[in-house]
């Protein structure tokens, strides 16, 4: 089982730039795909990005262009860029493996990312 410790949320303004951080309990190397999930006030989770080992990335058409996600298998991470951020990218951001079947760990704490002027 593998656990992860998100970080790198904050409040910010319509516009401006964070950058994600997501550190394994374990190898990584291993999970095929990882992702980052997000889940708004109200809202379900939604993966939003996802990188294989092969550094192929998918991303939810409301980010695409805006965030760019990477992977380091040598020191068990995963960053998630958020630019030209939104109000409505307001929400609690989680890392997990991914499956044709959903998340494949249990979840961490996740990071608060907060959009407002």
């Amino acid at each position: 089982q593998v656990q992860f410790v998100e970080s790198g949320g904050g409040l910010v303004q319509p516009g401006e730039t964070l950058r994600l951080s997501c550190a394994a309990s374990g190898s990584i190397s291993g999970i095929f795909a990882m992702g980052w999930y997000r889940q708004a006030p109200g809202k379900q989770r939604e993966l939003v990005a996802r990188i294989t080992n092969t550094r192929a990335t998918n991303y939810a058409d409301s980010v695409k262009g805006r965030f760019i996600i990477s992977r380091d298998n040598a020191k068990n991470t995963v960053a998630l860029h958020l630019n030209s951020l939104k109000p409505e990218d307001t929400a609690v951001y989680y890392c997990n493996g991914v499956t044709g079947y959903g998340p494949r760990y249990g979840w961490g704490q996740g990071t608060q990312v907060t959009v407002s002027s």
